[in-house]
């Protein structure tokens, strides 16, 4: 049976909406219970609420997962947008716009695919906040923020850390291949990487060498962007956490003959617990989950 037509003057409750959003992001109803302290039949009962208001189905349910119609795609993107503005209306409203000067850390894959978003919705929440921006690697980051050049390090491990590091989410790393060339490596494993120091490089090679398989670096690069238009030109594999795969490449895995990959972990190295660093980190830990799931 299908969801009934929208009532007539029917409004769509930012309650509601803000579920669904959490729903999608976390790509279940179980993590999004917990993400928003509810019980699994109460988010259910929240989409089904949504649905009959919105009057369209908004996500094809199977057993273990889901996909988003047409029209949960549409309204996801409006729902994300007005939940956005409503909580940047609250902070204008109350007065609490940020300000002073934030000096951020940033790995090149933080920068290239979460900060953008991030910051125009903090500039947008904050504009009395300014921010000054260095890309590099999480080590050399990290050093310079001890010599307190740097607020807060936005960086990558590939085992959890012990120290002032708040972990923010963690995903799968995988063998960045393209999709429309054959994989035949031949006796050497042709490797697309980071200079030293690069825990992405580490853990290929660590792979590798507990496969006992041979490898090369074929291809070294400073830039996130040059690994992956190697990768996707054919011309070496590249590691690479999974939300980094774009149009024109695929993973590899073990029917490929590629050992498997550890978890990369994705963190905030604040210096303090201002209120401009713990938004800004608080927004990008919503950012990174949301993209990271979203794909």
């Amino acid at each position: 049976m299908g969801t009934p037509a929208a009532p007539v003057g029917a409004v769509l409750d930012l309650t509601l909406l803000r579920t669904f959003l959490e729903v999608v992001d976390h790509g279940g109803f179980a993590l999004a219970a917990d993400a928003l302290a509810l019980t699994p039949s109460a988010v259910s009962g929240h989409i089904k609420r949504l649905e009959s208001t919105a009057g369209a189905v908004l996500l094809e349910r199977t057993t273990r997962s889901f996909e988003l119609t047409a029209a949960g795609e549409t309204l996801y993107a409006y729902a994300r947008n007005i939940v956005d503005l409503e909580r940047e209306a609250r902070a204008r409203l109350r007065g609490a716009g940020l300000k002073g000067r934030l000096r951020i850390g940033s790995s090149e894959d933080f920068a290239g695919a979460w900060l953008p978003e991030v910051l125009q919705a903090f500039h947008r929440a904050h504009p009395g906040a300014s921010i000054e921006l260095k890309v590099g690697v999480t080590t050399d980051l990290l050093r310079q923020q001890e010599r307190g050049k740097l607020d807060v390090v936005f960086g990558k491990r590939c085992a959890r850390v012990h120290d002032d590091g708040e972990l923010l989410w963690e995903e799968e790393l995988v063998w960045a291949w393209s999709e429309d060339k054959p994989w035949k490596p031949g006796e050497r494993v042709p490797l697309a990487v980071f200079p030293d120091p690069c825990v992405y490089r580490e853990a290929a090679i660590a792979a590798l060498g507990k496969a006992r398989r041979a490898w090369l670096p074929a291809f070294e690069s400073a830039s996130m962007a040059g690994c992956l238009a190697a990768a996707q030109a054919g011309f070496a594999v590249a590691p690479v956490a999974r939300s980094q795969l774009r149009q024109g490449l695929r993973a590899l895995a073990r029917e490929d003959g590629m050992p498997p990959l550890p978890n990369a972990r994705f963190y905030a190295f604040a210096r303090s617990a201002e209120p401009a660093v713990r938004a800004l980190v608080a927004a990008v830990r919503e950012t990174g989950q949301r993209r990271r799931f979203a794909r």
